[in-house]
């Protein structure tokens, strides 16, 4: 069990560091732990420095956990000593579950699994707090995804059944139903593959609803990951075929900026050629998928080729393989 650590960092330096300098907010975010007034003007840094932190790219945002921790630690002690009208509270408390979620993902990827829970279920805490049913509803789909990485698949179903109950916006629904998919599919259950193939219907549906006024947290849900979740789901049902266009169709789709989902997408794809008995494509695929991880600092992904590497090895002599082993262990 590790232990739950805030970098704690002096509001001078935080200031300093994303808005060259001015240590102008450092006096306010003084004052408000002496139990002073909390004004607009220091949510509004926060909430700003904390979207630029989300929006740097992907190779950048191995460096920024302990920024986001930091970030963190200021607005929850904001919310225990400081004041501040109604409508910031809540400001705060949203924002307060937003860096929880970003915290959770960033330990969730280096295997810190005990940091990861803790993360969302304090972040869930703030969504409630805030009255964002949606945001509620994405926190307990993460902490299902982890469930479901750790292969308890019904778990994972049963969380995933109550961010339904909570979700309202449509792209929050079709990731929701998404990860659904995939749980009852993985739990190898035949009689789940009418409830798997209804969700996958209900999340594309729910996409083409979705629009561009969406959630944050689920912005970036696209074709790209219905076509790969389809086909990972489709996979773990045995149409092996078709789970091997919807995983490669995904990946041609997704963007430049998605280079972390694009691994993860690379190692499906790998996987689903081993499934078709095709070593080459197959090495290729989990090559490209660790080279691109070991670039970004994404350990999870190239955990997912960690774990391919025993399917390969009675293939030791086609094309590639040998050379996907020499890299797996250098």
């Amino acid at each position: 069990m590790e232990r739950r650590t805030f970098l704690t960092i002096s509001g001078t330096a935080l200031s300093g560091w994303a808005v060259g300098g001015d240590g102008g907010h450092a006096g306010v975010f003084a004052r408000a732990h002496d139990g002073q007034p909390v004004g607009e003007d220091l949510v509004a840094f926060l909430e700003d420095s904390t979207r630029r932190l989300a929006g740097l790219s992907t190779e950048q945002r191995q460096h920024t956990p302990a920024l986001l921790e930091a970030h963190l630690a200021a607005v929850t002690g904001l919310l225990a000593t400081g004041r501040f009208a109604p409508a910031l509270g809540l400001r705060l408390h949203t924002l307060a579950a937003s860096l929880a979620q970003t915290v959770a993902w960033h330990a969730f990827d280096v295997r810190r699994h005990s940091h990861a829970s803790r993360s969302w279920i304090a972040g869930l805490r703030h969504a409630h707090a805030a009255g964002d049913r949606d945001l509620g509803a994405g926190l307990l789909g993460d902490l299902a995804y982890q469930a479901a990485w750790r292969r308890d698949h019904t778990a994972a179903a049963g969380i995933l059944h109550s961010a339904l109950a909570r979700a309202q916006s449509p792209a929050a629904r079709c990731l929701i139903h998404l990860r659904l998919a995939r749980a009852l599919a993985a739990r190898g259950d035949r009689s789940d593959r009418g409830a798997v193939l209804r969700s996958l219907a209900a999340a594309e549906h729910h996409l083409s609803d979705a629009g561009v006024d969406r959630p944050a947290w689920c912005a970036w849900v696209s074709e790209a990951d219905l076509a790969v979740d389809s086909g990972q789901a489709l996979l773990d049902l045995g149409d092996t075929r078709r789970a091997h266009q919807l995983i490669s169709e995904g990946e041609r789709l997704l963007p430049p900026a998605r280079d972390k989902t694009k691994g993860v997408f690379l190692a499906y794809r790998a996987a689903s050629y081993l499934d078709l008995k095709e070593p080459e494509p197959a090495a290729a695929a989990a090559a490209q998928s660790l080279l691109l991880a070991r670039r970004i600092g994404a350990p999870r992904c190239a955990r997912l080729v960690d774990d391919l590497l025993p399917r390969f090895k009675p293939y030791a002599r086609a094309d590639g393989v040998p050379e996907l082993l020499h890299l797996a262990a250098a």
